[in-house]
Protein backbone atom coordinates (compact mmCIF):
# COMPACT_ATOMS: atom_id res chain seq x y z
CA UNK A 1 0.00 0.00 0.00
CA UNK A 2 1.65 3.27 -0.87
CA UNK A 3 1.90 5.89 2.15
CA UNK A 4 -0.02 8.76 2.29
CA UNK A 5 1.08 11.78 3.37
CA UNK A 6 0.01 12.86 6.81
CA UNK A 7 -0.05 16.65 6.17
CA UNK A 8 0.21 18.96 2.58
CA UNK A 9 0.96 22.78 2.74
CA UNK A 10 3.63 25.10 1.18
CA UNK A 11 7.14 25.08 1.89
CA UNK A 12 8.17 28.99 2.34
CA UNK A 13 11.64 30.29 2.00
CA UNK A 14 11.95 34.60 2.00
CA UNK A 15 9.95 35.16 -0.88
CA UNK A 16 10.31 31.33 -2.56
CA UNK A 17 7.34 28.74 -2.11
CA UNK A 18 6.47 25.51 -3.14
CA UNK A 19 4.28 22.75 -2.84
CA UNK A 20 5.08 19.77 -0.29
CA UNK A 21 4.29 16.66 1.02
CA UNK A 22 4.94 15.41 4.55
CA UNK A 23 5.19 11.37 4.88
CA UNK A 24 6.03 9.82 8.55
CA UNK A 25 9.89 8.42 8.20
CA UNK A 26 9.17 5.65 11.25
CA UNK A 27 6.19 2.66 11.19
CA UNK A 28 5.20 0.58 14.00
CA UNK A 29 4.02 -2.28 11.73
CA UNK A 30 6.63 -4.73 13.26
CA UNK A 31 5.60 -4.47 16.73
CA UNK A 32 3.87 -7.10 18.18
CA UNK A 33 -0.19 -5.40 19.35
CA UNK A 34 -2.45 -7.36 21.86
CA UNK A 35 -6.20 -6.99 22.68
CA UNK A 36 -7.17 -7.51 26.08
CA UNK A 37 -9.47 -10.59 25.96
CA UNK A 38 -12.34 -11.61 28.85
CA UNK A 39 -11.19 -14.97 29.69
CA UNK A 40 -14.50 -16.39 30.92
CA UNK A 41 -16.35 -15.20 27.48
CA UNK A 42 -13.73 -14.90 24.77
CA UNK A 43 -14.64 -11.56 23.96
CA UNK A 44 -12.23 -8.33 23.33
CA UNK A 45 -13.11 -5.98 25.56
CA UNK A 46 -14.67 -2.92 24.16
CA UNK A 47 -13.78 1.09 25.54
CA UNK A 48 -16.98 3.13 25.79
CA UNK A 49 -17.60 6.67 26.83
CA UNK A 50 -19.79 7.30 30.07
CA UNK A 51 -20.82 9.82 31.93
CA UNK A 52 -21.54 8.90 36.16
CA UNK A 53 -25.31 8.70 36.20
CA UNK A 54 -26.01 8.12 32.89
CA UNK A 55 -24.05 5.33 31.29
CA UNK A 56 -22.87 5.64 27.67
CA UNK A 57 -23.20 8.52 25.57
CA UNK A 58 -23.03 9.33 21.56
CA UNK A 59 -19.52 10.61 20.36
CA UNK A 60 -21.65 13.86 18.90
CA UNK A 61 -22.71 14.87 22.61
CA UNK A 62 -18.79 14.87 23.69
CA UNK A 63 -17.11 18.47 23.70
CA UNK A 64 -13.78 19.59 25.00
CA UNK A 65 -13.97 21.22 28.43
CA UNK A 66 -10.70 23.00 29.67
CA UNK A 67 -10.88 23.11 32.98
CA UNK A 68 -11.80 26.77 34.96
CA UNK A 69 -11.52 25.33 39.02
CA UNK A 70 -12.36 22.22 40.15
CA UNK A 71 -15.12 20.56 38.72
CA UNK A 72 -15.71 24.29 36.41
CA UNK A 73 -15.56 23.49 32.95
CA UNK A 74 -15.17 26.10 30.07
CA UNK A 75 -16.82 24.32 26.77
CA UNK A 76 -15.47 24.39 23.27
CA UNK A 77 -16.95 23.15 20.12
CA UNK A 78 -14.87 21.30 17.74
CA UNK A 79 -16.13 23.33 15.15
CA UNK A 80 -14.74 27.33 17.62
CA UNK A 81 -10.95 24.93 17.41
CA UNK A 82 -11.39 24.38 13.84
CA UNK A 83 -12.12 27.61 13.14
CA UNK A 84 -8.68 28.90 14.86
CA UNK A 85 -6.68 30.78 11.47
CA UNK A 86 -3.27 29.38 12.11
CA UNK A 87 -0.82 30.17 9.33
CA UNK A 88 1.60 27.11 10.23
CA UNK A 89 -1.60 24.76 8.92
CA UNK A 90 -0.94 25.70 5.40
CA UNK A 91 2.21 26.99 5.62
CA UNK A 92 5.64 25.99 6.98
CA UNK A 93 8.10 28.92 7.01
CA UNK A 94 11.82 28.83 7.37
CA UNK A 95 12.14 31.54 9.67
CA UNK A 96 15.72 31.07 11.37
CA UNK A 97 18.91 28.76 11.14
CA UNK A 98 21.30 27.72 13.03
CA UNK A 99 24.31 25.25 13.44
CA UNK A 100 23.47 21.87 12.74
CA UNK A 101 25.04 20.83 15.80
CA UNK A 102 23.25 23.33 17.94
CA UNK A 103 20.00 21.83 19.00
CA UNK A 104 20.23 19.50 21.82
CA UNK A 105 18.56 15.68 21.26
CA UNK A 106 16.63 16.37 24.23
CA UNK A 107 14.42 18.75 21.75
CA UNK A 108 13.43 15.76 18.64
CA UNK A 109 10.64 14.36 18.95
CA UNK A 110 9.37 12.73 15.77
CA UNK A 111 10.84 12.23 12.35
CA UNK A 112 8.71 13.27 9.06
CA UNK A 113 9.92 12.82 4.84
CA UNK A 114 9.50 16.28 3.27
CA UNK A 115 9.50 15.91 -0.36
CA UNK A 116 8.30 18.17 -3.28
CA UNK A 117 4.35 17.74 -3.62
CA UNK A 118 4.93 18.41 -7.88
CA UNK A 119 7.44 18.66 -10.69
CA UNK A 120 7.17 22.51 -10.67
CA UNK A 121 8.09 22.44 -6.60
CA UNK A 122 11.02 20.01 -7.62
CA UNK A 123 13.98 23.21 -8.71
CA UNK A 124 13.28 24.96 -5.52
CA UNK A 125 13.39 22.30 -3.25
CA UNK A 126 16.68 21.07 -4.64
CA UNK A 127 18.14 24.70 -3.87
CA UNK A 128 17.08 24.81 -0.27
CA UNK A 129 18.26 21.15 0.33
CA UNK A 130 21.60 21.98 -1.51
CA UNK A 131 22.20 25.53 0.71
CA UNK A 132 21.41 24.00 3.91
CA UNK A 133 23.82 20.89 2.80
CA UNK A 134 27.00 23.79 1.99
CA UNK A 135 26.30 25.90 4.77
CA UNK A 136 25.50 23.23 7.47
CA UNK A 137 22.89 24.65 8.78
CA UNK A 138 19.02 23.63 10.18
CA UNK A 139 16.32 25.39 8.85
CA UNK A 140 13.54 26.17 11.87
CA UNK A 141 10.00 27.15 11.38
CA UNK A 142 6.75 25.86 12.85
CA UNK A 143 3.83 23.72 11.64
CA UNK A 144 0.70 22.38 12.45
CA UNK A 145 0.21 18.79 13.10
CA UNK A 146 -2.79 17.00 14.02
CA UNK A 147 -4.22 19.80 15.73
CA UNK A 148 -1.25 20.95 17.45
CA UNK A 149 1.57 23.24 16.67
CA UNK A 150 5.29 21.99 16.64
CA UNK A 151 8.42 24.03 16.54
CA UNK A 152 10.12 22.25 13.33
CA UNK A 153 13.91 21.57 11.85
CA UNK A 154 14.34 21.03 8.56
CA UNK A 155 17.47 19.64 7.41
CA UNK A 156 19.30 17.83 4.22
CA UNK A 157 18.56 13.62 4.32
CA UNK A 158 20.42 11.85 1.09
CA UNK A 159 18.38 13.78 -1.94
CA UNK A 160 15.57 14.99 0.38
CA UNK A 161 14.78 16.84 3.67
CA UNK A 162 13.85 15.42 6.67
CA UNK A 163 11.77 17.53 9.26
CA UNK A 164 12.21 16.70 12.70
CA UNK A 165 9.28 18.21 15.27
CA UNK A 166 10.95 19.45 18.57
CA UNK A 167 9.71 20.09 21.77
CA UNK A 168 9.08 23.66 23.26
CA UNK A 169 11.20 24.60 26.02
CA UNK A 170 8.43 23.90 28.59
CA UNK A 171 8.45 20.23 27.84
CA UNK A 172 11.74 19.65 29.01
CA UNK A 173 12.17 18.98 32.33
CA UNK A 174 15.24 20.43 34.35
CA UNK A 175 18.12 17.93 34.76
CA UNK A 176 19.07 19.35 37.82
CA UNK A 177 16.61 17.98 40.01
CA UNK A 178 17.36 14.57 38.76
CA UNK A 179 20.95 14.55 38.71
CA UNK A 180 21.43 16.10 42.26
CA UNK A 181 21.77 12.80 44.38
CA UNK A 182 24.82 12.04 42.08
CA UNK A 183 28.03 12.64 44.09
CA UNK A 184 30.95 15.08 42.88
CA UNK A 185 33.76 13.22 43.88
CA UNK A 186 36.75 12.88 41.67
CA UNK A 187 37.26 10.36 39.58
CA UNK A 188 40.45 8.58 39.09
CA UNK A 189 42.35 9.40 35.77
CA UNK A 190 43.53 5.93 35.10
CA UNK A 191 39.88 4.60 35.10
CA UNK A 192 39.26 7.03 32.74
CA UNK A 193 42.32 6.28 30.42
CA UNK A 194 41.21 2.33 30.88
CA UNK A 195 37.23 3.55 29.59
CA UNK A 196 38.75 5.45 26.66
CA UNK A 197 40.62 2.53 25.48
CA UNK A 198 37.55 0.61 25.72
CA UNK A 199 35.77 2.93 24.00
CA UNK A 200 38.46 3.66 21.00
CA UNK A 201 37.93 0.02 20.76
CA UNK A 202 34.60 -0.23 19.83
CA UNK A 203 34.13 2.18 17.60
CA UNK A 204 32.92 2.49 14.59
CA UNK A 205 30.44 3.59 11.84
CA UNK A 206 26.87 3.72 12.86
CA UNK A 207 25.28 1.06 11.53
CA UNK A 208 21.55 0.60 12.92
CA UNK A 209 21.28 -3.07 11.09
CA UNK A 210 22.91 -4.32 13.81
CA UNK A 211 20.84 -4.11 16.40
CA UNK A 212 17.75 -5.78 16.72
CA UNK A 213 14.13 -5.65 18.62
CA UNK A 214 15.07 -9.28 20.88
CA UNK A 215 11.80 -8.77 22.57
CA UNK A 216 9.79 -8.52 19.53
CA UNK A 217 11.91 -11.72 18.32
CA UNK A 218 10.90 -13.58 21.19
CA UNK A 219 7.47 -12.09 21.78
CA UNK A 220 7.18 -13.97 17.85
CA UNK A 221 8.75 -17.37 19.32
CA UNK A 222 6.25 -17.39 22.38
CA UNK A 223 3.39 -16.95 19.71
CA UNK A 224 4.95 -19.65 17.30
CA UNK A 225 5.15 -22.37 20.15
CA UNK A 226 2.02 -21.05 22.07
CA UNK A 227 0.14 -21.63 18.15
CA UNK A 228 1.56 -25.19 17.81
CA UNK A 229 1.17 -26.29 21.55
CA UNK A 230 -2.68 -28.26 21.93
CA UNK A 231 -2.55 -26.96 25.49
CA UNK A 232 -2.56 -23.50 25.20
CA UNK A 233 -5.47 -21.95 25.40
CA UNK A 234 -7.00 -20.04 22.46
CA UNK A 235 -10.92 -18.24 21.72
CA UNK A 236 -12.23 -17.42 18.77
CA UNK A 237 -15.31 -14.98 18.02
CA UNK A 238 -17.26 -13.95 14.54
CA UNK A 239 -19.45 -11.55 16.01
CA UNK A 240 -18.36 -8.40 14.15
CA UNK A 241 -20.27 -6.15 16.56
CA UNK A 242 -17.01 -7.19 18.95
CA UNK A 243 -15.15 -5.54 16.41
CA UNK A 244 -14.25 -1.71 17.18
CA UNK A 245 -14.09 0.57 14.32
CA UNK A 246 -10.61 1.49 13.24
CA UNK A 247 -9.03 -1.31 15.51
CA UNK A 248 -6.04 -3.66 14.23
CA UNK A 249 -6.99 -6.85 15.10
CA UNK A 250 -3.47 -8.38 14.95
CA UNK A 251 -3.88 -12.47 13.98
CA UNK A 252 -0.81 -15.03 13.67
CA UNK A 253 -1.61 -15.98 9.69
CA UNK A 254 -0.91 -19.89 10.48
CA UNK A 255 -2.74 -19.82 13.49
CA UNK A 256 -5.92 -19.10 11.75
CA UNK A 257 -4.94 -21.73 8.93
CA UNK A 258 -5.08 -24.00 11.35
CA UNK A 259 -8.13 -22.71 13.74
CA UNK A 260 -9.45 -23.23 9.76
CA UNK A 261 -8.95 -26.49 9.07
CA UNK A 262 -9.58 -27.74 12.60
CA UNK A 263 -13.24 -26.12 12.06
CA UNK A 264 -13.44 -27.45 8.37
CA UNK A 265 -12.75 -31.11 9.85
CA UNK A 266 -15.18 -31.15 12.47
CA UNK A 267 -17.92 -29.94 10.02
CA UNK A 268 -16.86 -32.45 8.02
CA UNK A 269 -17.11 -34.98 10.93
CA UNK A 270 -20.61 -33.68 12.42
CA UNK A 271 -22.13 -34.06 8.99
CA UNK A 272 -21.67 -38.06 8.57
CA UNK A 273 -22.96 -38.22 12.08
CA UNK A 274 -25.72 -35.91 11.24
CA UNK A 275 -28.80 -38.47 10.53
CA UNK A 276 -28.46 -41.06 12.91
CA UNK A 277 -28.10 -38.56 15.91
CA UNK A 278 -30.99 -36.68 14.95
CA UNK A 279 -33.33 -39.88 14.74
CA UNK A 280 -32.22 -40.91 17.99
CA UNK A 281 -33.11 -37.47 18.84
CA UNK A 282 -36.45 -37.51 17.59
CA UNK A 283 -37.57 -41.43 18.36
CA UNK A 284 -36.69 -40.38 22.15
CA UNK A 285 -39.01 -37.18 21.80
CA UNK A 286 -41.79 -38.96 20.56
CA UNK A 287 -41.29 -41.52 23.16
CA UNK A 288 -41.66 -38.97 26.06
CA UNK A 289 -44.80 -37.34 25.02
CA UNK A 290 -46.24 -40.83 24.67
CA UNK A 291 -45.27 -41.43 28.42
CA UNK A 292 -46.31 -38.03 29.39
CA UNK A 293 -50.07 -38.60 27.41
Amino acid sequence: MAARPLWKGQLRFSLVAMAVELYSATRTGGRIRFRQIHEPSGKPIRYEKVVPGIGPVDKDEIMKGYELDKDSYLLLDPDEIDALKLESRKTFELVQFVGACEISPLYFDKPYYLVPADDLAEDAYRVIREALRASEKVGLGQITLRGREYIAAVRPCGDGLLLETLHYEDEIREAEPIFSSIGDADVPEDLVQVATTLIDKKTSEFDVSRFTDNYTVAMHELIERKTRSKSAKKVSTDDDEDRLPGTDNVIDLMAALKKSLENTSKRAGNSSRKKPVKKKASSTAASKKRKRA
